[in-house]
Order: structure tokens, then C-alpha cells, then sequence
């Protein structure tokens, strides 16, 4: 596993091809490691499942996290992350297709860094995520427990 890398939470295989290219369009240097609903995005970050045995002091970069989920909706998976210790300020962005108010509130409330609503356009759409991708991956400084 690289050093630094991107998880991406996904379950839409457009949303999801659409990301990637986006993200590689901008050579961050960061694998991007994709799992496809809740329970598999907690499985790989707390190791278990799996992915028991995953060396859980490799935390990614930045969480890109959908909130519509099978299994474990994006809101259970960020109160998880949010009420553990190890993961508690592992920077997390919600990129989802919601406008909803509510779903913007309860992201917010469970500790989300940013929220960002997935436009519709593609080249909007590779715009976006390219500029995500830019901010998280090469502006931004994590807590130092994130350092690699």
C-alpha cells in the first residue's frame, strides 16, 4: 500500500470511473484505493473483515465519502470514523449527489471537513473533484498522528 493515498467511498460505478479520472488528470502522486458501501469503508479503515490484519496506521490522505450507501449509509460511517480516537480527525469530505438541507446539516454535525455536491455536467463534475483533489491532497496539513 503507498504511503499516501486517497479512499474513495463509492457505490456508483459512473460516479466512482468519474473520480478516478479526475483525480489522475491532476498526477497527485496518491493511489486511490475505491470500496463500495459502509460496512467495507470501516471494515478497511479499522481492519477487520477483509481486511483484518491491514496495517491501520496507513490512514488515507482524505476520505471522498458518498452518502447514498448500501449497508452503512455515508452519515452511519462518519459517525463511526468520528467517534473513534484513531480516526477522529481524519479529514473527510462528503461528495454526494444530495442537496438535501438535512443531509448538509447532519454532515456538519457528525464532523465532516467539507460537503460537496456532485454536479450533474461532467466537465463540472472532473472540475470539482480536480480542485478536491488539489486542496486535500496538496494544500492541506493534517493533524500530526496523520503525518506519514
Amino acid at each position: 500500500m503507498p504511503e499516501r493515498y486517497i479512499l474513495l467511498v463509492e457505490d456508483n460505478p459512473d460516479d466512482e470511473e468519474l473520480t478516478l479520472l479526475s483525480l489522475r488528470k491532476n498526477n497527485l502522486g496518491h493511489d486511490i484505493i475505491v470500496v463500495r458501501d459502509g460496512v467495507e469503508a470501516i471494515d478497511f479503515l479499522f481492519g477487520s473483515g477483509q481486511y483484518a490484519g491491514r496495517d491501520i496506521s496507513r490512514v488515507p490522505t482524505i476520505v471522498l465519502l458518498d452518502l447514498k450507501l448500501p449497508k452503512l449509509d455515508g452519515l452511519g460511517v462518519l459517525k463511526r470514523l468520528r467517534a473513534d480516537e484513531r480516526t477522529r480527525t481524519l479529514p473527510v469530505v462528503v461528495l454526494t449527489s444530495s442537496s438535501q438541507d438535512a443531509d448538509v446539516i447532519a454532515s456538519y454535525n457528525l464532523g465532516a471537513n467539507s460537503y460537496v455536491r456532485k454536479p450533474v455536467e461532467f466537465g463540472a463534475f472532473v472540475d470539482a473533484v480536480s480542485s478536491l483533489g488539489l486542496y486535500w491532497v496538496l494544500l492541506n496539513r493534517p493533524p500530526p498522528q496523520h503525518a506519514a
